[in-house]
Parts: C-alpha cells; structure tokens; sequence
C-alpha cells in the first residue's frame, strides 16, 4: 500500500473496527439498561453483574484503541480518512465512560438495598424521566454513528438540555427532601449521585453525535454555539 488511503484494504480495515465499536456500543447500552433495572428493583446480583461486565468494556477500549493506533501507522490516513479515524478513537473513550457511570449506578444500587432505603422515597420515579432520555440518546447517537448520520446527530444534541435540566430539578427535589426528614438523607444521596450518571452518559452520547458531524461536515462543534455551527460538507477535501 503506497499512500492510497481510499483503498479496499483500508475500507475494510475501518469497517472491522467499527463493528466492534457497535459491538462496544451494544455492550455499555445494556449495561446501563441493566444498571437502571437493578435500580428500580434492589437486585444486588444484577448489579454485581453490570460491574463485572465493565472489565470487559475496558478490555475492548484497549483493544480498540490498539487497533485504531496501528491503522494510522500502516495506512497513514489524510483528510477525512483521518478525522474518521480520530472520531473513532474518541467514541470509544466515550463509551467506556458510559460503561463506567453505569457500574456507579449498580454500586449506589447495591448501597440503597443494603442500606434499606428503598421505601423512604420513590428513588426510581425521581430518575425515571431522564433515564429513558439518556437511553434513547445513547441508542441514537450509536445509530447516527453507524450511518454517520449528522441529521440525527444534530436532533440528538438538541435533547442534552433536557436531561440537563431535568438533573437540576432533581437536585431541587433531593435536596428538599433531606432539609424536610433527616431520614431520607443516605437514600437522597445515593439517588443524586446516580441521576449524576445519567446525566453524565447524556453528556457522552452528545459527544458521540458531534464527532459524527466532525466526520460528515469537518466542523468541530465541541464548546461552541451548535446553532451558530453551520456544517459544510467534507465531500471537497
């Protein structure tokens, strides 16, 4: 391979990594869903299962990480081969966050079942709303991903501030909760902290959905007005 960066072996190449980042995808959305059902129910051994699970997420990061290092090396990518490329790697970072904030979940599951706390407020219903948002965000920002799709991306951005602000109103209601019975202070507390990591893996699906309009526009949008953004397709370079 001399320089041809638009090659069947490249093509071929990327596409293997990227399946196994769908793979990874796959693996971190049921981690969460499962976080969160361990949550609504008090099962310690679903929990136990969703942190065991994330050695394996953490495993494939490596791997995938590996994989995108020795494609730069051999092919050597330009332009939007190379964006592509560095998309990818931080998709993957991302994921394996979610993985992380997922295994949060499990533990402040498996602390509120110890703890007995489970019957002092409706710790699910508190999180219930930003729950299945940050789900749906998720299995979205894997699909924009997967078709590198920046339409859908850009819908997806649009509901951060959403969950974004159904965290705020949680943080009120806890807070409210503790001031009023002393008692609810260990369960508040635990459920804070896991709206926190809902709200944090709404954070890591918007970040996948921009590096897919990074890819299809060249436009890096990170920290920056997305209305403003105007996204000019990368198909000149």
């Amino acid at each position: 391979m001399t320089g041809d960066h638009s090659s069947k072996q490249y093509d071929a190449d990327l596409e293997t990594i990227r399946s196994k980042v769908l793979a990874m995808g796959g693996m971190v959305e049921r981690q969460f869903q499962d976080a969160i059902a361990a949550f609504r129910t008090g099962d310690v051994e679903l929990a136990k299962r969703v942190m065991k699970d994330d050695e394996s997420v953490n495993r494939l990061e490596v791997e995938l990480d590996d994989a995108c290092s020795h494609l730069i090396v051999r092919r050597q990518p330009t332009a939007n081969d190379l964006r592509t490329v560095m998309a990818t790697i931080k998709s993957i970072t991302d994921l394996e966050r979610v993985g992380d904030e997922a295994t949060k979940i499990a533990r402040s599951a498996i602390h509120l079942h110890k703890r007995g706390g489970m019957t002092l407020i409706n710790h699910y219903e508190t999180v219930r709303s930003i729950a299945e948002e940050a789900s749906e965000m998720l299995r979205s920002a894997l699909d924009a991903f997967a078709r590198l799709d920046d339409k859908q991306a850009e819908a997806l951005i649009a509901q951060d501030a959403n969950i974004d602000h159904g965290f705020r109103s949680i943080t009120r209601s806890l807070v409210t909760f503790m001031m009023e019975d002393p008692r609810t202070i260990s369960t508040s507390i635990d459920t804070l902290w896991v709206a926190k990591a809902i709200e944090r893996i709404g954070d890591h699906a918007k970040n996948i959905a921009e590096y897919v309009i990074y890819v299809v526009g060249g436009k890096d949008i990170r920290h920056t007005d997305f209305g403003a953004a105007k996204i000019v397709p990368a198909d000149s370079e």
